[in-house]
């Protein structure tokens, strides 16, 4: 007598026990969510990337620092990266030196801890969601393994009621279990890809951001010895 079973992914899905089911079903979920930062970050840090080029390029193509800070602090869209940055930078560096009696390191001083602390702030905008990533490509393939050691173990435990063991008796029930750990594979290698590519890729904007800010201090250091009413222009240092 020849037993035919249906061995499509569906079917096996469907017919896995409950454990190996809720498996599956947590795998699915970090899949999903997986997937849905993957394409959240890919925006993010193109959008990043975006702005900072273009603010650079404005802002070393000879603006006067005053009118790029109006702009900013205008209020009539929301500045990010670079432009935060600069913002808060030079609204400190405005306050300070509008104040009498402040001397020249209290004023840079004051502005390096604004500008440093809008970048942390721009940071861990762009790292959310990245430990997520990391859990998921880590854990997947031991939580798919897990799946399939139990579907394993009860496809053997099912031969102790066949009198006669054969590998009919016992693939379908393997195929079953190998599904969950293919499933956490599925789950974990785009993770791993995604936050491999994303941490180099925020690393540089990283890197961007900081020399930006040595830039502008220094920048800052000389308009401090300007009079109150003189525009800076900058201009790219060769």
């Amino acid at each position: 007598m020849i037993v035919s079973h249906d061995l499509t992914i569906i079917s096996m899905i469907v017919n896995a026990s409950i454990v190996v089911k809720f498996v599956m079903a947590v795998l699915a979920l970090a899949s999903m969510f997986s997937w849905t930062y993957i394409f959240m970050k890919m925006f993010a840090i193109r959008r990043a990337r975006r702005i900072a080029d273009e603010f650079e390029r404005e802002f070393w193509g000879g603006a006067d620092l005053v009118g790029l800070y109006q702009r900013a602090a205008s209020g009539r869209y929301a500045t990010v990266g670079l432009e935060r940055i600069f913002e808060a930078g030079f609204k400190e560096f405005l306050k300070l030196k509008g104040r009498p009696g402040s001397d020249l390191s209290a004023l840079l001083d004051g502005t390096r801890r604004a500008m440093k602390a809008t970048y942390q702030r721009e940071m861990d905008t762009l790292e959310s969601h990245l430990s997520f990533l990391a859990t998921v490509g880590s854990v997947s393939p031991y939580i798919g393994l897990f799946g399939t050691v139990w579907g394993i173990m009860n496809a053997f435990r099912g031969l102790s009621n066949v009198a006669q063991a054969t590998l009919a008796h016992v693939a379908p029930g393997i195929a079953e279990a190998l599904v969950a750990t293919a499933m956490g594979l599925f789950a974990a290698i785009p993770a791993v890809i995604a936050y491999n590519r994303y941490t180099h890729d925020i690393d540089r904007l990283a890197s961007r951001y900081e020399s930006f800010m040595e830039e502008l201090q220094n920048i800052l250091q000389r308009q401090a010895h300007l009079p109150e009413s003189s525009d800076t222009v900058v201009q790219r240092p060769r």
